[in-house]
């Protein structure tokens, strides 16, 4: 009797699986079987691409004659800690009474990868083959994969990304790493004093090393400047409002350059002067405008890991890393969809289908009366109509949110885990709601020919906000940039009474002084964020959606680079405060690159080579094409290297970065990694 075999990435998705089948299966080593099919897995990779030295034996010996390595054909091998898995599986693949294979792998590139290889190294052939994508591991969902599986052939494309991704990585890694480090490896260890020094290279680490690098030297060189606010203090109905002067058109300082801007004096002698000039308080101001309007705050769209990422270090300190660990937890415990995703809404076939997440989520206590006031006002049921919904916004996956199942699961959790997945669930329930609703007030009083502006705000309606009141914070935080006096509904009402030419007694002046920042260090959320907007770090929300196209890394991989450069010694990560700093290592890696293929540090055209593998994903060029440029790179960067002689000014640089840190590296000690090879040749500074 023929069978089909379900393969998956991992024992705990195999099992759901076969729970999802209703297969009465008997366990064997490695794989579980039943009388009409079987059901093994992967445990991660099993198969990698091989070193140099498999293609000829010479090439283990590091040497610049070598360079570039670029081989016709790429090997592939078992990795010998999973021989055993491997074994197990091929054998199952090419079993005679497997007619049809499901391939269940993480519905991803590289879960597209990791079984690609697996059956090019089996050597698969007669067999029908299915791919099983899906969006969680809810016993519907895997039904709905399994029933709806495609021809594996319609992801050719995927595949051919996937194999893309890693040749380049495999490339770059192989050639940058080997090239820099004979050219300038026993240069930096000899600074370092260390007894060898491997200079790692990688199409996206070096670029983030490089936003990293860049960001610490822009607060270095910032030179503060101070600066000096004149405040008004006025009296209304006993209540003391504050206004701020500018140096408007009018103004006796207008575009004067004692300013330093338009509110503030570059000495506070100047603006002690204005004070004596707006006379001995009390004082009268006259109002010269009122204008009174309402601001409305929508709920933010639905998590991508990147936002989720950003706001776990924000709230709660955790490193990209572990977010990513804890909702892959979630994720197999049936309580999230897929999380490695960049979508940030939802589709229209999930959107019709949304009230059954939201009736799970009445079971949940903390937030069982929004899904409840939801469900019976009917406040989803024109969410497809909404921004929150948009098929043209989503590739392989929509926005994470919660399943509303596997609730059981939930006993198991940890405190911090159980606090992403209610920021999750809050997010998701939010995007139901109203949006906030502010009134807003400007107010501009005048005394003499200066002018003193006032803006107020109060929150009259809560709308979607009541659902983001999270348990485990202490109290509501302060909602972000604001630059308003927050008042009472009384207050903020009087104040909109008033009427122009009105008068306000001044009851006193002040300064305030202020300085210039530098600009903010990234912390391990706001990088993912700036990796996701090739190198830009977007703050704001609404903005963020705006942008399109490709980033750095992936949602999959960005966590993991990061913990890279950190292992590295590279960069430095304080896990209290989750800032990211370079190293005098990573510092001195920056520079060596920057002096030799400084293209490697341009987030642009990191992004560009990511984009260009969504392009060969989407078919839109051909992997020979991408291929073609990829050599090129290799090449034409490599000679270049070749050709320098740059090693005196690079010394230079290296000790113009041991400058800032306060304790230069003595002998014997060492700010980074360092490897020992005793057979390499390499060069010297």
């Amino acid at each position: 009797m023929a069978k089909a075999l379900y393969i998956a990435e991992k024992p705990s998705v195999a099992r759901e699986f076969a729970k999802a089948l209703n297969l009465d299966i008997k366990n064997y080593d490695g794989y579980g079987e039943s009388p009409e099919a079987i059901v093994t897995w992967c445990v991660g990779h099993l198969v990698t691409m091989s070193y140099p030295e498999s293609y000829d034996k010479s090439l283990k010996k590091w040497s610049l004659s070598t360079l570039p390595f670029l081989p016709e054909e790429f090997k592939y091998e078992v990795i010998p800690s999973v021989s055993k898995q491997f074994q197990t599986v091929s054998k199952l693949l090419n079993r005679r009474d497997v007619d049809t294979i499901y391939v269940c792998t993480d519905s991803g590139r590289e879960g597209e990868y990791i079984y690609r290889l697996v059956e090019q190294m089996s050597g698969v052939q007669g067999k029908c083959r299915k791919r099983v994508w899906i969006d969680s591991q809810t016993q519907e969902e895997i039904q709905r994969g399994i029933r709806e599986a495609k021809n594996l052939s319609e992801y050719d494309n995927l595949s051919e990304s996937a194999y893309l991704r890693a040749k380049e990585d495999y490339l770059m890694g192989i050639n940058f790493s080997r090239l820099l480090t004979l050219k300038y490896g026993q240069g930096i260890s000899d600074f370092m004093h260390t007894k060898y020094t491997v200079v790692s290279v990688g199409r996206v680490m070096t670029c983030v090393l490089g936003m990293v690098v860049r960001r610490e030297r822009e607060i270095r060189q910032f030179v503060k400047t101070p600066f000096y606010r004149v405040l008004i203090h006025l009296s209304l109905n006993g209540r003391q409002i504050e206004g701020e002067w500018r140096a408007v058109e009018g103004s006796a300082y207008f575009a004067s350059p004692l300013l330093y801007k338009e509110n503030g004096f570059l000495k506070k002698e100047n603006a002690q002067r204005l004070i004596q000039k707006l006379g001995q308080p009390p004082v009268t101001a006259q109002v010269v405008s009122l204008e009174k309007k309402k601001e409305q705050k929508k709920p933010p769209l639905l998590y991508n890991l990147a936002e989720l990422q950003n706001d776990c270090s924000r709230l709660f300190k955790i490193s990209p890393d572990e977010t990513l660990r804890i909702v892959q937890e979630l994720y197999e415990k049936k309580l999230v969809t897929y999380p490695r995703t960049d979508a940030r809404v939802l589709s229209t076939a999930v959107a019709k289908e949304i009230h059954k997440n939201i009736n799970g989520l009445k079971q949940i206590s903390g937030v069982a009366a929004f899904a409840e006031e939801i469900l019976s006002q009917g406040m989803h049921q024109n969410v497809a109509k909404t921004r929150y919904v948009n098929d043209k916004q989503i590739t392989d996956h929509y926005a994470m949110i919660p399943t509303g199942q596997g609730f059981g699961a939930m006993k198991s959790l940890t405190g911090v885990a159980l606090h992403v997945y209610e920021v999750i669930v809050r997010r998701f329930l939010s995007i139901f709601y109203p949006a906030a609703v502010y009134q807003k007030i400007s107010l501009t009083t005048q005394v003499g020919k200066e002018k003193f502006f006032s803006n107020f705000k109060t929150l009259i309606s809560q709308g979607y906000l009541k659902v983001t009141e999270y348990s485990f914070q202490k109290k509501k935080e302060e909602d972000p940039g604001q630059e308003n006096q927050e008042l009472g509904q009384e207050a903020l009402e009087q104040i909109a009474a008033l009427k122009k030419g009105a008068e306000l007694l001044a009851e006193s002046f002040s300064i305030k002084e202020g300085e210039t920042s530098p600009p903010k260090r990234y912390n391990s959320g706001s990088m993912i964020l700036a990796m996701e907007n090739a190198g830009q770090l977007i703050e704001d929300e609404e903005l963020r959606a705006q942008i399109k196209g490709s980033g750095i890394g992936t949602s999959a991989t960005r966590a993991e680079i990061l913990k890279k450069l950190v292992g590295n010694k590279y960069l430095a990560l304080n896990k209290k405060t989750q800032a990211i700093t370079p190293t005098l290592l990573g510092e001195i890696i920056y520079d060596v690159v920057n002096a030799s293929i400084k293209s490697l540090l341009n987030p642009e055209l990191t992004a560009s080579w990511e984009k260009g593998l969504t392009y060969v994903a989407q078919g839109s060029i051909t992997p020979e094409e991408y291929m073609e440029k990829l050599e090129h790179f290799i090449r034409s960067r490599t000679n270049g290297v070749l050709r320098l002689n740059n090693q005196y000014q690079l010394r230079g640089s290296f000790q113009a970065a041991a400058a800032f840190y306060q304790t230069a590296p003595r002998k014997g000690k060492s700010n980074g990694k360092t490897t020992k090879k005793g057979d390499d040749t390499h060069g010297s500074m």
